[in-house]
Order: C-alpha cells, then structure tokens, then sequence
C-alpha cells in the first residue's frame, strides 16, 4: 500500500484493555487517557466508565484539546457484573438495562459518539430464539434512550462457545438483530472483533461481507483458540503471541478485506472510517510493551496491504 493509512482510517485503541488496571473506573485512569490521547499514532479512543467526576471532566477536557474521537464501551459493567439484557427473566432484563442505561451521562461527559455494549450470555439452542426477542426489546429501549443524548448504539458480536458465550454471536445472526433495529434507528450499527472472528470459527470476507451494511467499527486483535495453551479464550493478547492464531499476516488478510466488503475504500477516502486495536498485556506483560508491537504489527502490514475493493 502506497498510500498513509491516514487516507482511508483512523486508528483507535481500547483504553481499558490496553491498561486493564483501569476497567473498575478507578486508576491511573487520566494518566494513561494522557498517554494515548498525546501520540498522534492514535486519532480515537475507546472508554469505559470513569467513577471520578472531576476525573471525567479532566479527560473529557483533554479529550477535547487533542482533537481525539471517543466511544464509551460499556463492557467492563457488563461482564464484571454480570449485566443480561436478553434475560428471559423480565425483572433482570429490566435491571441490566437500567444499570446501563445509567452510564449514558457518562459517555455524553466524554463527549462520546458512540455508546458500545455486548449481548448477554446464550442460553442454549432451544432458547435462543426467545433470548434474541428479548435482546432485540432491550436494544430498541437502550437506543431510545441514548438518542436524547446524541449516541448511537452499536453491538459488538462476541464468541459463542468458548469464553464470553455471548448470545450475539455468529454475523448471520447479529445482521438480523442490525436489520431490525435498522428500521427505527439508523444509526446502529455492529462492530467486529479480528480477534472474536477466530472464536467465532469464521473467516474475515464471508462474515463482514454478510455485515457490510451495519458495520460501523472494527477491532483488530489476536486470540488463542486452542484449549490448554496459554492466553486461551477472549484475552486479546498481542500479534504473535505464542501459540495464537494473529501476526502481520493475518492482519493483512483481515485489512485487505475491510477493502474488499467496502469497509475501507479507496474511492471515498473522506469517510475514514476507525479501525481499533484490542490488545491486553497477559502475565509479565506491560502496558507498553504491547502499544509497541500493535504499531510495528501495522507498520509492518500496512505496505502489503492490496487496497482493492469488491463485491463480497
């Protein structure tokens, strides 16, 4: 690829996994906002809830001065506290809503765009069906509420069967959850995890071909998919960690089909679309470490990178 990245994306991180000492809201949490929103390698960031207000005020304030696009990602609620928003339980689905709805002032402090959450668990085969019903209720009642505060709503598709066994899922299923709530709120959208994709058993064109029109963000990342090996599961360790299934040439494959399905494109530059880096320092891993082999990863995938786009 002749071109900059910068002519067709810009480049975003996840905060609270890069620094995982952060997702309680507590921490070094501004410190570390600091370090990411003063590298111009980084035009976005990716938060989650900030317990301090004067914390909050501090990092929207320099959010702001430095020109970064934000997302709230309200994950770390949802997983640490076991938050079901396609319960079949009506009382809990009203619960976990509520709980989450709750952090809308948070994400519209930050001055956040986007609002980012996750299905609950799936409950099996034979209730399936009822649990996406329920899930389908709860994100029209969650988007209603976050558009009183300027957010859009996006669902991020996770693994079904081996860490997180989230109900959304396989892309077939998340594009007719998107389908429906396309039809009352337009901007909804799905975001796509490189790294899930390899827990979801699925390959990058078929599933964001079939994802292509509610797409609005994607992650890139790494997992491990082979029981017994260290890192196995939905820990986002870095490229080429040991024994796992992402390096530079799997991050090529991926980029060359965000431009295949359209996500990237070289005819419409001017959209610049973000692509997120998801990566967690695993045991005697630093912080550092790992924002130093996300940059050389891209750096070195970048240039072989076909900007092509096409039908998928």
């Amino acid at each position: 690829m002749e071109k900059h990245w910068d002519a067709y994306c810009g480049l975003s991180i996840v905060h609270f996994l890069a620094f995982p000492e952060c997702q309680s809201g507590r921490g070094p949490i501004l410190e570390t906002i600091t370090q990411i929103a003063c590298d111009d390698f980084f035009s976005g960031i990716e938060v989650s809830r900030i317990n301090d207000a004067q914390v909050r005020k501090q990092a929207a304030a320099l959010l702001e001065q430095t020109h970064m696009k934000v997302d709230f990602g309200v994950h770390p609620v949802i997983l640490g506290e076991k938050q079901n928003i396609n319960s079949l339980d009506a009382d809990e689905r009203r619960r976990a809503c509520a709980t989450l709805e709750s952090y809308l002032q948070q994400a519209a402090e930050l001055r956040a765009r986007r609002f980012v959450l996750l299905s609950g668990p799936d409950p099996g085969e034979t209730k399936r069906s009822d649990a996406t019903h329920a899930l389908i209720e709860s994100l029209h009642q969650i988007a209603e509420a976050a558009k009183s505060y300027g957010l859009s709503l996006v669902l991020e598709t996770f693994d079904r069967t081996v860490d997180k066994r989230a109900l959304i899922g396989p892309a077939d299923e998340a594009a007719a959850v998107a389908a429906t709530l396309r039809k009352s709120y337009p901007n909804f959208g799905l975001l796509y995890d490189m790294g899930h994709m390899v827990l979801l058993d699925e390959k990058p064109v078929p599933a964001m071909g079939r994802l292509k029109e509610y797409l609005v963000h994607v992650h890139v990342g790494n997992a491990v998919s082979v029981p017994g090996r260290p890192g196995y599961g939905d820990l986002h360790p870095r490229f080429g960690y040991p024994g796992s299934a992402n390096d530079v040439p799997e991050l090529v494959e991926f980029l060359n089909a965000l431009f295949r399905v359209g996500y990237l494109s070289e005819t419409n530059p001017s959209k610049r679309p973000a692509v997120g880096f998801e990566i967690r320092p695993q045991a005697d891993e630093t912080s550092a470490a790992i924002l130093a082999n996300l940059k050389r990863a891209w750096r070195e995938a970048w240039p072989l990178v076909n900007a092509k786009s096409g039908q998928a």
